[in-house]
């Protein structure tokens, strides 16, 4: 998963209306939920599709 969330490395596919990405995206989750104490996983199956989670805290935490 590290790869996914890091500058340089270029990761991406085809969308649902094959469209492409510029792989920032993900980058830009990871920094904003770090940012706010937060953080960001995900379970991914091969063939099947990709969950990806955010948490962050409760105001005032």
């Amino acid at each position: 998963m590290g790869q996914l969330f890091k500058l340089g490395c270029h990761f991406t596919s085809k969308g649902t209306a094959n469209e492409s990405g510029s792989g920032l995206g993900l980058i830009l989750c990871r920094e904003l939920a770090e940012k706010n104490n937060g953080k960001i996983s995900l379970v991914s199956e091969p063939g099947k599709g990709s969950t990806f989670s955010v948490a962050l805290p409760k105001c005032g935490q």
